[in-house]
């Protein structure tokens, strides 16, 4: 049962971190870039 609950648990977790990358892809925003070029010198 313990097993389970962990599972559900795991599940949420990876489910909201999706949510979250998909927010911030439509609002244009990446984890590789967030579009402040002073930061990283230009990269696009």
């Amino acid at each position: 049962m313990a097993t389970i609950m962990v599972g559900i648990i795991l599940i949420a977790l990876v489910g909201i971190v999706i949510a979250s990358m998909i927010r911030n892809k439509k609002k244009g925003k990446s984890l590789q870039c967030d579009g402040d070029c002073s930061k990283c010198g230009g990269c696009h």
